[in-house]
């Protein structure tokens, strides 16, 4: 029975310690971060894009996380400076992956904002990337005799347009590139420091530091 008791404390004690440690104090550390600036709230349309990502298992292969350069050469690929909390305040589940099959996408709209080049490697990422391991999506697109009116025809690579037909974006197609182009963490993390206020520790020196009194003539100044 005591052996039973102390297993039992013993299970309590760490249970209570990762909770305050994996759970508690990151919620404090985050609960007051505040939304940068530069970042936008999704759009109806980029949240449906957002769904879809999810459902088609992008996570999966793709982080949302650009690292430190202490921990790898993120930012020399291009994928952007390290993240911060507030980065993540309307991803709600947060995306940052845990594999990188492809290259991170925390600042994809900013790498490659045109949304030709996004429905045409989501049809056949090979005719963009050659070698490129990624799955195509067609059945995100529509093929057809004719276009017709409203409908986004993609403008493919020579020879990846069906004979006789043209490939049409869905909706689905259309709400996933909008949010792949919303992906935009370039904004600064810390507000720059006014001029003025950068300089004024200097003034306030200055003028708080006494006035050199002259030395008497015939009598070397004293050294500074």
């Amino acid at each position: 029975m005591e052996n039973e008791v102390k297993l039992t404390a013993g299970a309590m004690v760490t249970l209570g310690l990762a909770t305050a440690a994996l759970v508690v104090l990151p919620y404090i550390q985050v609960r007051d971060v505040k939304t940068p600036e530069g970042l936008k709230p999704y759009t109806s349309a980029e949240l449906r894009g957002r769904a879809s990502y999810i459902a088609n298992g992008c996570v999966y292969c793709h982080t949302q996380q650009p690292r430190d350069k202490s921990f790898g050469p993120d930012a020399e690929r291009g994928w952007g400076r390290a993240t911060v909390p507030a980065d993540y305040v309307y991803d709600k589940p947060h995306l940052l992956g845990s594999m990188r099959t492809g290259p991170d996408l925390m600042n994809i709209g900013v790498r490659q904002p045109s949304k030709d080049w996004h429905l045409g490697h989501l049809y056949q990422p090979r005719a963009y990337v050659p070698g490129s391991i990624m799955p195509s999506y067609p059945y995100l697109f529509d093929l057809k005799d004719q276009a017709e009116e409203g409908d986004e025809v993609l403008k493919l690579p020579p020879g990846y347009t069906p004979a006789n037909k043209v490939v049409v974006a869905t909706p689905e197609a259309l709400d996933l590139v909008k949010y792949l182009q919303s992906l935009n963490r370039s904004y600064p993390v810390l507000p720059t420091e006014p001029r003025e206020t950068a300089g004024a520790p200097a003034e306030a020196a200055a003028e708080a530091a006494p006035p050199a009194t002259p030395a008497p003539a015939g009598e070397p100044a004293p050294a500074s």
